[in-house]
């Protein structure tokens, strides 16, 4: 019988536990950077007790409200929420229209919580349930998990914002091509702090298409919304606009008014603290050039 052990990991400044089977961690080496020891003053984010795979997922009893469906693009993964009293389960399939491939029950703040999966779906199961989890934990402390890539030059952190296949990485790109001391920090899935000091931009253990884990923090220098264009232009949005896009790239879930509370507080304070950017552009270093300009001369 495989033994079982317990490993705490810190992302930005916030620590987790996850239980599994010894075999479980050998592949999981995006968590590796941010393995930590647990401090005794501090509480865990949330602990996730992974079950060993099963070939199939329990059927969901009629006792269980369905809450919510998340329908995005095709090759996006689908999301499925239900509730039971102060209980809730997740699932999510790979794809829109895919077979659910995990599952998370979870305890009304979703600090404990059971994952269920299939065996040929382990990875993916604990990257999306940690994600989701740290998302929904973290929101209280005026903490996001976005959706962005992450260049940093010096001592600030650049956020490249914008909806899939728009061409976040590929701006990234340009950056490591055009400037000698750019760097990745993530591609994917970074984490923002705001703190009473300012905004923090820090990497994380899930970071896409891109094996890119870093356990790195920066300031933030700035938030850029991509648009794709036939020329190069950069503006300073409007904080309106500013607004809308940095809520549409966090985690949450909608359907917990005191979770998107603090994140629309959170978001809030945060463009009045750093400046959010468009750059309409085209996948040249042209652009990169307008983009550090604009952005690191402002």
């Amino acid at each position: 019988m495989n033994n079982r052990k317990r490993v705490t990991y810190c992302v930005a400044e916030h620590y987790f536990v996850i239980e599994a089977a010894e075999s479980v961690f050998e592949p999981m080496t995006n968590y590796a950077p941010f393995i930590s020891t647990f401090p005794q003053n501090k509480q865990p984010l949330f602990e996730l007790q992974v079950e060993e795979p099963q070939e199939t997922l329990p059927i969901i009893s009629e006792e269980w409200e369905s809450l919510y469906t998340d329908k995005s693009d095709a090759d996006m993964p689908r999301i499925e929420i239900y509730r039971n009293g102060d209980e809730w389960i997740l699932r999510e399939s790979m794809m829109r229209d895919g077979e659910a491939c995990l599952q998370i029950t979870a305890s009304h703040d979703f600090s404990k919580c059971r994952l269920l999966q299939l065996p040929s779906k382990s990875r993916f199961a604990i990257d999306n349930a940690s994600m989701l989890l740290f998302a929904f934990t973290s929101a209280r402390f005026a903490t996001l998990e976005m959706h962005a890539s992450v260049t940093v030059r010096g001592d600030y952190g650049y956020l490249f914002l914008g909806k899939s296949g728009t061409g976040k990485s590929t701006h990234s790109r340009m950056w490591l091509e055009t400037f000698e001391d750019a760097w990745l920090l993530n591609d994917d899935n970074p984490v923002v702090r705001l703190k009473e000091d300012g905004a923090y931009v820090y990497g994380s253990p899930w970071s896409g298409k891109t094996p890119c884990y870093k356990n790195d923090v920066r300031r933030i220098g700035a938030f850029v919304k991509l648009v794709q264009a036939p020329y190069n232009k950069a503006h300073t949005l409007r904080l309106p606009e500013a607004y809308a896009y940095i809520l549409s790239s966090s985690s949450g879930l909608k359907i917990v008014p005191e979770m998107m509370d603090q994140l629309y507080d959170t978001i809030s304070r945060l463009i009045q603290t750093v400046q959010v950017y468009g750059l309409e552009c085209l996948p040249d270093n042209d652009a990169a050039q307008l983009c550090a300009q604009t952005v690191m001369l402002s």
